[in-house]
């Protein structure tokens, strides 16, 4: 079997809708826009997101949303608004949205790792020269 070609991809958040932009990088991780694409294989292309810290959440998500996560010890739930988040650490937000539209496997983990999201402009993989992906919507 040949080795899959992998394509780097730089996506823009500013003004994006963040559910919208993350079902759309989660398609290209999972390589689902390739005519060569197998559900139980990475066929995926790695993704930057830059300017995290400008995502759009749409109605009064900003206000009600929480994000929950539990320790594993007695007491040990912490609760984060969707404000908060957005202003602290602006790339857990856009992971938890894209990990959530991935499949629940093995598989996911693995294509995740092929997703780097920055909360501002700059990004170290120039290198790599990534394309501009225009996302639709």
């Amino acid at each position: 079997m040949k080795a899959v070609e992998s394509k780097w991809w730089l996506v823009d958040c500013q003004g994006q809708v963040l559910g919208r932009l993350a079902s759309q990088v989660a398609s290209i991780l999972r390589g689902k826009h390739k005519t060569s694409f197998v559900p139980y294989m990475d066929m995926g292309d790695f993704v930057v997101v830059i300017n995290a810290g400008r995502i759009r959440l749409t109605g009064g998500k900003l206000e009600k949303k929480v994000y929950v996560r539990h320790s594993g010890y007695p007491g040990g739930l912490k609760s984060v608004p969707a404000k908060e988040l957005l202003d602290r650490h602006p790339e857990r937000m856009i992971k938890a949205a894209v990990q959530g539209m991935l499949p629940k496997n093995k598989l996911a983990a693995r294509v995740l790792r092929k997703l780097k999201v920055y909360p501002g402009q700059d990004h170290p993989h120039q290198a790599q020269q990534p394309e501009l992906l225009r996302l639709r919507g």
